[in-house]
């Protein structure tokens, strides 16, 4: 069963590592989710895809909250 699922997830994070992308945050967050999705019943690949994909959220939107100025500044 692992060489059936682990085969084409191989061939997907190959074909992930090769688009050029900004990784902010979807590190982080696949070490957690990785880990998280570990211990909750063996499930690491997914937790780390999902942590992936909240980690770059998460840092997207801090990034914009950084950048745009708050409305109480003034000129």
């Amino acid at each position: 069963m692992k060489a059936i699922l682990g085969c084409p997830m191989l061939a997907l994070a190959f074909a992930i590592a090769t688009v050029p992308a900004e990784a902010k945050g979807c590190i982080k967050g696949a070490i957690v989710g990785g880990i998280a999705g570990h211990y909750a019943g063996h499930h690491a690949v997914v937790g780390a895809a999902a942590g992936c994909v909240i980690g770059h959220h998460m840092a997207k939107k801090h990034e914009l909250e950084t950048q745009t100025p708050s409305p109480n500044q003034s000129h």
